[in-house]
């Protein structure tokens, strides 16, 4: 049984990111472990271009606490990738990122994944409340 692979018209924004020469690997294919680094350069971009993150100044932001990715079609330099971004669920002190990666101008995603972002203060790193104009911002990326 195949399991049906996201499309564009699931995911609320995207971010276009350039591959790399170096992301390739020895088969000729995007490395496993660059997939990661574009959802975490998606969620974050996304985080700062809306007042949401500066990493040196915020009183709180998000730690990864969980993380996954399924694979569906090799990616490679030069393909561009559009990293799709949505938020599944957003609890009291985390939100769960999910995010599409389609290579070029594909309709379906070579990948998908998600983290989970568990809200902490910048001085205790224990969990806070997620606050009103991010838990408003993030609303706007649920589907």
């Amino acid at each position: 049984m195949s399991v049906p692979r996201p499309k564009r018209s699931d995911f609320v924004d995207f971010r276009p990111m350039q591959t790399r020469w170096m992301d390739n690997d020895i088969y000729g294919h995007m490395n496993n472990v660059v997939h990661y680094s574009l959802f975490d350069t998606a969620v974050n971009s996304w985080l700062m271009e809306e007042g949401l993150l500066d990493p040196v100044r915020s009183e709180s932001f998000g730690l990864v606490v969980e993380t996954s990715c399924k694979y569906y079609a090799e990616m490679q330099f030069p393909d561009v990738v559009h990293a799709g971004l949505r938020i599944a669920k957003i609890g009291s002190t985390s939100v769960r990122f999910e995010i599409g990666l389609f290579r070029n101008d594909d309709t379906e995603a070579a990948a998908e994944g998600f983290f989970v972002h568990v809200y902490v203060s910048r001085d205790t790193h224990r969990p806070v409340p997620i606050d009103g104009k991010r838990r408003a911002a993030f609303e706007t990326l649920t589907l």
